[in-house]
């Protein structure tokens, strides 16, 4: 979670991730922030995202993104 909070906060240090139910509602990323976001979990992770799991559901929060990195990287 550590490292995700890191990526985050480097994408917008003033936001406070933890505290956020819903990045897309309250307008903390938007679709370069994504293609960074993508990219940089990927590297840290060692996972690819693929196409179909770039949906909003599984980038809502910080929980539902480490949510899809663990699940991504039992695969």
């Amino acid at each position: 979670m550590e490292t995700l909070l890191k990526i985050l906060n480097g994408l917008h240090p003033d936001v406070d991730f933890e505290a956020i139910d819903d990045l897309y509602d309250e307008g903390v990323l938007d679709s370069l922030d994504m293609v960074r976001l993508v990219t940089e979990i990927g590297m840290e992770f060692d996972v690819q995202i693929p196409a179909e799991e770039l949906i909003p559901e599984n980038f809502q929060n910080v929980n539902t993104i480490m949510a899809l990195i663990e699940r991504l990287d039992e695969e």
